[in-house]
């Protein structure tokens, strides 16, 4: 069993967990804030709302090929919205990653991206990844497509 810690983000849709990484000031948390607050679509007619896992710091556990996130005992539960401090919202423990969303400017994510930038490797196993400008209004629609799109199965 490996395990590793990283500064990143986790939410849940369901039994699918999406891990959110970039640089501090990309807007992971806000991100996160977005996804949990409202309701939205992804390609289809149900509504999807996601559930905090961890935010700022993730735990990632290998275990029979497939990675899990839960968040850092001192952080469970707790999630930073810029300009209010740390809040108190619901989460869940522990969560399948299928999905690894890279937070950059939008100027640095390609158009039409290559088959190997929609892929990406974490404690040896290679997941699917999306590119996103967290600060983008549209960010939370694209998180939702991908992941309820034929792109992105559940285990």
């Amino acid at each position: 069993m490996t395990t590793l810690q990283i500064h990143a983000s986790c939410v849940a849709f369901g039994n699918q967990g999406v891990l959110i990484r970039g640089p501090s000031g990309s807007g992971k948390s806000e991100l996160v804030l977005r996804l949990i607050d409202a309701e939205g679509y992804g390609l289809g007619d149900n509504p999807h709302r996601a559930t905090l896992v961890a935010d700022d710091q993730v735990v990632l556990t290998l275990i029979n090929a497939q990675i899990y996130a839960k968040p850092a005992p001192a952080l469970a539960g707790l999630l930073e919205i810029r300009g209010q401090g740390i809040v108190n919202v619901d989460y869940v423990q522990d969560i399948a990653v299928v999905l690894v969303v890279d937070l950059m400017p939008a100027g640095d994510i390609a158009r039409m991206p290559e088959t190997k930038d929609q892929r990406t490797e974490l404690l040896s196993l290679t997941l699917p990844r999306l590119a996103l400008d967290g600060h983008s209004a549209a960010a939370p629609a694209k998180l939702r497509s991908k992941c309820f799109s034929s792109q992105v199965k559940t285990r």
